[in-house]
């Protein structure tokens, strides 16, 4: 998943914004199985994305892994359906997307001139908006799959 972020994913990007697939996959990794272990695959792949972009060691790992202890929030074992299957899916995607572009960008960026507006619509909730439609395909799949 890493490897398809850094190569494919960026030739998709509208200016700055890019989509986070790694993201999409945590957030049904959480919904399916939990808190705890999305919280853990966020660290997991957070850390093997940092190692293979040559970022700044550690961000990408902790701004996952809070992504994924956020989408384990949504988790409930007799939901599982409908919270995969149904629009919420992109809420939920949305939610933990942004605070993870969020963090992602604070820990990284050397810009003193940061602002507030730049850093919560720029780079949280635009990147998020965009992860959120990329993961659409993943709601229409689980409704086909629950009608049939």
């Amino acid at each position: 998943m890493a490897i398809l972020q850094l190569t494919i994913i960026p030739m998709l990007a509208i200016g700055s914004i890019t989509p986070d697939v790694i993201i999409i996959l945590i957030v049904a990794f959480a919904l399916v199985h939990g808190q705890l272990y999305g919280t853990i695959l966020g660290g997991v792949l957070g850390f093997l994305f940092d190692l293979l972009s040559g970022g700044v060691l550690g961000s990408a790992m902790f701004s996952k892994t809070v992504a994924g202890f956020i989408a384990g929030y949504f988790y409930n074992e007799n939901k599982i359906e409908f919270n995969t299957a149904t629009l919420f899916f992109l809420l939920i995607v949305f939610i933990s997307s942004t605070i993870n572009s969020f963090f992602f960008l604070l820990l990284t960026s050397s810009e003193i001139k940061l602002t507030v507006s730049y850093l919560v619509l720029e780079q949280g909730i635009l990147p998020g908006f965009y992860t959120a439609l990329l993961s659409l395909p993943i709601v229409i799949y689980n409704q086909r799959r629950k009608i049939l």
